[in-house]
């Protein structure tokens, strides 16, 4: 059996050097750590396991899947819808930027790589980069089911690093953690796709103050 050949498409979707700056967000981690919540390597499991089914498996994820059924039938007006319903539900102006900022990145990256329909978002005030991920996904041949899973791979390896810097944890620590959190996607997948439209929402409170202390952090090292 041969390797699917969307597969090297949807690893360079998912890689943590696509020049897309995710590596300056922390999403509320910074000032977790900043007000002790996580002080260890079993506190960040805990904090992002928590946002793995709390927040990206029954808000990224859902909404992502719902984008990439509505651009592989042409339907850019019910992708946007999508991507708006998703910035809507972002609790703070930090993370409403961030998504709106990788979102337009990662379009200007599409553009330039020949996706046409990308060039509408690199300036879309409603850009998520979920929104764009699935456009990417639906281009590239990426099924539906892959293409999650490597948006939640693509999330979970990017806030370990922020882990691995902030808490701080040994790059052993860090990959310990990620390969024991790669094993809830999977069936977080599988969760999200099957959610309905009605129940899709977020239930990361403490990640939502954590993110709008942030904002008048005092000193720090990330953008969110």
């Amino acid at each position: 059996m041969g390797i699917d050949p969307s597969l090297p498409r949807l690893l360079q979707l998912a890689s943590p050097s696509l020049p897309v700056g995710m590596y300056s967000y922390s999403q509320g981690m910074e000032q977790a750590v900043e007000d002790g919540w996580i002080k260890d390597e079993a506190q960040a499991r805990d904090w992002l396991s928590g946002l793995l089914r709390q927040g990206l498996a029954s808000l990224d994820a859902p909404l992502l899947a719902l984008a990439y059924e509505a651009w592989a039938r042409g339907d850019a007006e019910a992708a946007e819808h999508c991507s708006a319903r998703l910035l809507a539900m972002r609790e703070t102006s930090e993370l409403r930027a961030e998504d709106r900022q990788t979102g337009q990145a990662l379009a200007r990256l599409l553009d330039g790589m020949g996706v046409a329909r990308a060039k509408a978002w690199t300036r879309h005030r409603q850009a998520t980069f979920a929104a764009v991920f699935a456009l990417a996904a639906v281009e590239w041949g990426i099924p539906k089911p892959q293409a999650v899973a490597g948006y939640l791979w693509g999330w979970l390896d990017n806030q370990v690093l922020c882990a691995v810097k902030l808490v701080p944890l040994g790059q052993l620590a860090g990959q310990k953690l990620l390969q024991g959190l790669a094993l809830e996607i999977p069936p977080l997948v599988d969760l999200a796709l099957a959610l309905p439209a009605d129940e899709i929402g977020s239930r990361t409170f403490a990640a939502a103050l954590a993110s709008s202390r942030h904002e008048r952090q005092y000193s720090r090292l990330f953008r969110s």
